[in-house]
């Protein structure tokens, strides 16, 4: 797994590499390299992540804000760099989408909730997940948007398989407001996207959010 995103706001020239999920039940360290900090696990020594100070230096100029996606090319600048100042090169690249169009096959009651429901949901590629979705529109037959593990909200929260209320979710179905849409309504519910929207495509957000505005006329 590879999550990499910039706030150059708060960090400027910096990119956020995320490797692993961080455990609750693990304490966190780091250690800098030049311009290169390793975060990791105390006890066990797995690595959860890196920051790359100055990176444009290396995988060129990026304006961009939260999670972006690099290339084979960028990835493999970066090991090197990893290499050179003496950490081990273990940047895998990934670049799938992470925000796709889903379909929901089936949805079904919350075993220990009365407002959720567990939904089986059709992803592209031959890959069915299932996912706890708390929103009260959402129903079997919808074409969704589904947040992948691996992807980075808007709000910087990053989806991890997980569990709720005891039952595994290995995504997010959203809504429009938490994709950051700009006409996104404020009321609660996830964004149902039209019937022809091809299952397990890449999310168009412009395109999604002409939808949110048809919706709201």
């Amino acid at each position: 797994m590879l999550i990499t995103s910039m706030n150059h706001p708060a960090w400027h020239d910096t990119l956020i590499a995320i490797v692993a999920q961080d455990e609750a039940n693990h304490s966190q360290t780091a250690v800098q390299k030049d311009d290169v900090v390793r975060i990791f696990e105390a006890d066990t020594n797995k690595t959860l992540g890196y920051n790359f100070f100055n990176v444009s230096k290396y995988i060129g100029t990026n304006d961009q804000n939260g999670q972006i996606i690099l290339n084979d090319a960028q990835v493999n600048t970066l090991n090197e760099h990893l290499r050179l100042v003496g950490f081990t090169a273990d940047l895998v690249a990934d670049t799938t989408p992470k925000f796709v169009v889903g379909y929901v096959k089936t949805c079904e009651p919350h075993p220990d909730s009365d407002h959720m429901h567990v939904c089986m949901v059709d992803v592209g590629n031959n890959q069915t997940l299932q996912i706890v979705c708390g929103a009260p529109n959402i129903a079997q037959g919808q074409k969704v948007v589904v947040a992948l593990v691996g992807a980075m909200m808007p709000s910087g929260a990053i989806i991890w398989p997980g569990k709720l209320r005891g039952v595994t979710s290995d995504g997010m179905i959203c809504s429009a407001r938490e994709l950051g849409l700009p006409h996104a309504p404020q009321k609660r519910g996830i964004l149902v996207l039209p019937d022809d929207w091809k299952t397990g495509s890449a999310f168009d957000f412009a395109k999604g959010d002409a939808v949110v505005a048809a919706q709201n006329n």
